[in-house]
């Protein structure tokens, strides 16, 4: 295997440990423990609170570090508290404009990584690959204009979408190879681009996420069953269900645990205060993350049911890796449901209605089925979604480039 000098180009790493950022971050971490040379360039940390970290705020605006001997180029990019679609929209240009700079900063180049949200993460990749005649790789974690789309962020600018589409194929078009995260996505992908296509998943580590070693979580401390839903507070989770899901439930029998950050979590808070059984956190170190899901008895995710193919949640492969059965809530042609039914890792609904409580008070009445699903959920994630395995599949494709 060649040594190569790699540019990872990724508005999101750490010290952000959720989401994206952590992906990015075990990524080069791996590429580095292989022998490669990887200089990232990336934002300042803001993930999932939607504002810079206090340890970086008082950083310059061009700020270089090492974090595991890798060295690290940032750009403090604006960050809206708010983030609107406009506001977004500036916090996308802002960190473009940066990096930019960044990138003229690196003398030696042989592939591209480039991380999408955000798109213009590619247009950079491709301003790279120029530079020095390096391949480009493409990965795609969302595709940020079709979620725009379906979440309603953005209704009335069908004609602005419609030409956001086309430089997001042109982009699209200048990688030697696109990835991305799920076969639906991937199908999409090859929709939207010529160039060669590979699936990447985002992984599991199983000595992360490990219900052998896991100790119970402060959070969780309940003589009811707890349910928990953990990760970011965002539009595209259905949280009108949500809380119509936590005023239907028995409160004498349930505790409800939200635990995480974002741009809903505001609507959330005002939304959940008269409900008694209802306890919202702060997220927790990834230190803590094992203990916090393996100390619950079910996993919550409701997903909005109409989006299907733009979004896989990487929170699910904890949810399945913690060996506890999970309650989701979203479009019936997703991936989950399909390895739901092959499974019987947990429950599926395509919307909500009370039948998801009637079903709920089943299962917890069957602690044997409940063990079953939480088995099947664990060996599931353990077989596809290996850490180990997938980035050993896509180091085979880098020396193919």
């Amino acid at each position: 295997m060649n040594k190569k000098h790699i540019t990872f180009i990724s508005l999101n790493y750490a010290p952000e440990d959720s989401a994206i950022g952590l992906y990015s971050s075990q990524w080069v971490e791996f590429l580095e423990s292989k022998g490669h040379n990887v200089t990232v360039v990336t934002a300042f940390p803001y993930y999932p609170q939607w504002e810079i970290y206090n340890d970086y705020k008082s950083k310059p605006l061009f700020h270089k570090e090492s974090i595991a001997q890798t060295p690290i180029l940032r750009y403090k990019q604006y960050v809206p508290k708010t983030p609107t679609i406009f506001k977004r929209i500036i916090h996308l240009l802002d960190f473009t404009f940066g990096s930019l700079i960044n990138l003229f900063k690196i003398k030696n180049c042989d592939l591209v990584i480039a991380v999408v949200p955000f798109t213009s993460s590619a247009f950079l990749g491709w301003i790279q690959k120029k530079r020095f005649n390096a391949k480009l790789w493409i990965h795609v974690q969302d595709f940020e204009f079709d979620a725009a789309l379906q979440t309603g962020i953005s209704k009335k600018t069908n004609s602005l979408f419609s030409m956001l589409f086309k430089i997001e194929s042109w982009i699209l078009n200048k990688a030697n190879v696109g990835s991305t995260i799920s076969h639906s996505m991937l199908d999409k992908l090859s929709q939207k681009t010529k160039s060669s296509t590979f699936y990447l998943p985002n992984w599991i580590d199983q000595n992360t996420i490990d219900p052998l070693l896991a100790k119970n979580h402060q959070y969780t401390n309940s003589t009811k069953t707890s349910l928990l839903y953990s990760g970011n507070i965002g539009d595209k989770q259905d949280w009108n269900s949500f809380i119509e899901f936590c005023n239907d439930l028995d409160k004498n029998k349930y505790d409800v645990i939200i635990v995480g950050d974002g741009a809903k979590k505001k609507w959330v808070l005002e939304n959940i205060k008269n409900i008694v059984n209802v306890k919202y956190y702060p997220p927790v170190p990834y230190n803590q993350l094992s203990d916090l899901l393996c100390s619950t008895d079910i996993h919550l995710l409701f997903q909005k049911p109409d989006l299907l193919d733009t979004v896989m949640p990487s929170k699910v492969l904890g949810m399945m890796a913690s060996a506890k059965p999970s309650i989701i809530i979203g479009h019936k042609d997703s991936e989950i449901n399909s390895t739901f039914k092959a499974t019987d890792a947990g429950l599926f609904f395509d919307h909500y209605s009370k039948d998801v409580i009637n079903q709920l008070d089943k299962l917890t009445s069957d602690e044997d089925r409940m063990k079953t699903m939480g088995v099947n959920s664990r060996a599931y994630i353990l077989n596809y979604f290996s850490k180990e395995m997938i980035l050993e599949r896509m180091l085979k494709k880098i020396n193919t480039l």
